[in-house]
């Protein structure tokens, strides 16, 4: 069932909808009653206080008892009247709970048909009225508290009615002539709070009714959502299965500017990428194979002409001599090709030593002399410093000064010149190996770094070359993770020039 991402996003969305709304409706349920009933407490404390108080201003300026207070028509009629303010049933209780005085807004419930107070629960003792159970004053009484709130039925006073009923409670104190606070009854407020739980009830129906047809919407709007996220993916997923046959040039199609849209341009990026790899590949295999062949055949026929006594005898070592260059050109060629895999591999461990580049590039003219020498080359050296001293491998530069040497030795012309200079840049020093031979297209210089790259069969007359020089240069110098490019005119030559780290510069 959770296999796929569509069923995990629609399933973890309705979890945490139900979640979050459940919290939310017990909250709703909490705080709604716990705020009605406590409005409702604060308006019947507020009663208790009030009738508290007037119940005193009467002692302190009339003489008598409690009851002599509750004979007085003022306080008698507000008593009726805080009753039908609030609702409420009001008693007025010695310290023996006997009950004094009582205020009954409503004593019938005729919607229920059920009574609001049962009188036959009261104990009549000698003509006097009581509560049933000492344990209904007996907290109030103390005088330890200012008011005493309890819900319920009230000790089973209120049971038959099936309803549950906030109960006030304060103590009625005095002063004696000593000014010690003395307790002689209390007063009681009761009301029922029934429709103040229904009320909470019908919101809290109305909040699951709202619930329901919340999470259907949302239900629906996390599928469509879902469906956009998931069908990209799925054709992402399809793609990469074909691209595992091997056909890369497939493609996906999705325009959206999110997170899935950025995955497919990467996709697309990744597939045109293995296209040109696998391009790369097959062109580097067939550049391989042509280049191994080409001697190879050569080196065949020399030795079966030998063999089988074709060559006359005078030519013998001419042709092993032959046979012997091409054999050194393949050497050079596989070994050439196993650096290049290693560079690309980073197997290739360079070691950074403060090395005199003027002094390397000198090393590498003097030993290139016989070179130049063949085609009457002049080489012109310029040191913008006598000593110029950089962060390098010296073995890994001293092969980059050698190709691009080789290099313009293959392609300037007999009596041609080659320049190699070094100037600096703040922290940079930079070599260009400049000739005037024929020069690069410039469609093509982008393209002189890949490995077997010909531009013309001109620059491809020297056969002694593997056609990997351009090739471990760029990567030596990203190895060093400096910069290498060329810069040609077609007819007027090439220069490539490189860069390295300068060390101590003032």
């Amino acid at each position: 069932m959770f296999k796929t991402i569509f069923n995990k996003m629609t399933s973890v969305f309705i979890a945490i909808t139900i979640f979050s709304f459940s919290v939310g409706g017990v909250l709703l349920y909490y705080f709604l009653g716990r705020s009605v009933v406590g409005d409702m407490a604060a308006t019947l404390t507020s009663t208790a206080e009030n009738l508290n108080t007037s119940l005193s201003i009467y002692r302190e300026n009339w003489p008598g008892d409690i009851n002599a207070a509750l004979k007085d028509p003022l306080i008698s009629n507000n008593l009726i009247s805080y009753s039908q303010n609030t609702g409420s049933i009001i008693w007025i209780v010695d310290k023996d709970g006997r009950l004094i005085k009582s205020a009954y807004y409503k004593t019938w419930d005729f919607m229920t048909n059920t009574p609001l107070i049962q009188f036959n629960k009261f104990i009549y003792e000698s003509g006097r009225t009581l509560l049933p159970e000492t344990q209904m004053y007996k907290k109030v009484m103390t005088g330890n508290y200012d008011i005493v709130e309890e819900k319920g039925d009230f000790y089973g006073m209120f049971a038959d009615t099936g309803k549950t009923w906030l109960t006030i409670e304060t103590p009625i104190k005095y002063k004696d002539s000593a000014g010690k606070s003395i307790v002689e009854g209390a007063i009681f407020i009761h009301a029922p709070i029934p429709q103040i739980l229904e009320a909470r009830s019908g919101v809290f129906r109305f909040f699951i009714i709202a619930v329901i047809v919340a999470l259907l919407i949302s239900i629906t709007l996390v599928y469509f959502a879902a469906s956009r996220i998931t069908k990209p993916l799925n054709k992402i997923a399809g793609a990469a299965r074909v691209i595992a046959r091997g056909d890369f040039a497939q493609k996906i199609e999705i325009n959206s500017k999110d997170e899935v849209g950025e995955l497919a341009r990467s996709f697309n990026n990744m597939a045109a990428e293995l296209q040109n790899h696998e391009e790369t590949r097959r062109e580097f295999i067939a550049n391989v194979s042509h280049e191994l062949r080409t001697p190879m055949t050569s080196i065949r026929g020399f030795v079966e002409g030998i063999l089988d006594g074709t060559v006359p005898e005078n030519k013998i070592n001419t042709y092993l001599a032959i046979v012997r260059d091409e054999i050194s050109r393949m050497s050079r060629m596989v070994n050439d090709l196993l650096d290049l895999s290693k560079m690309e591999a980073g197997e290739l461990k360079l070691v950074f030593k403060k090395v005199n580049l003027n002094e390397l590039i000198r090393r590498c003219i003097i030993r290139l002399e016989n070179l130049f020498e063949k085609k009457n080359l002049y080489v012109d050296v310029s040191f913008e410093e006598e000593v110029l001293n950089v962060s390098a491998d010296p073995d890994a530069i001293e092969r980059v000064v050698t190709n691009l040497l080789h290099n313009a030795v293959k392609f300037t012309p007999l009596g041609g010149q080659i320049t190699v200079r070094t100037y600096t840049q703040k922290n940079k020093a930079y070599v260009s190996v400049k000739d005037n031979g024929v020069g690069i297209a410039e469609e093509d210089l982008a393209l002189i770094w890949k490995r077997f790259y010909k531009t013309d069969k001109s620059r491809s007359e020297d056969k002694k070359g593997t056609g990997l020089g351009l090739a471990i240069v760029k990567s030596l110098m990203n190895e060093h993770k400096q910069d290498v490019w060329a810069i040609s005119q077609v007819g007027k030559g090439t220069e490539f020039i490189f860069t390295l780290d300068r060390i101590n510069v003032e």
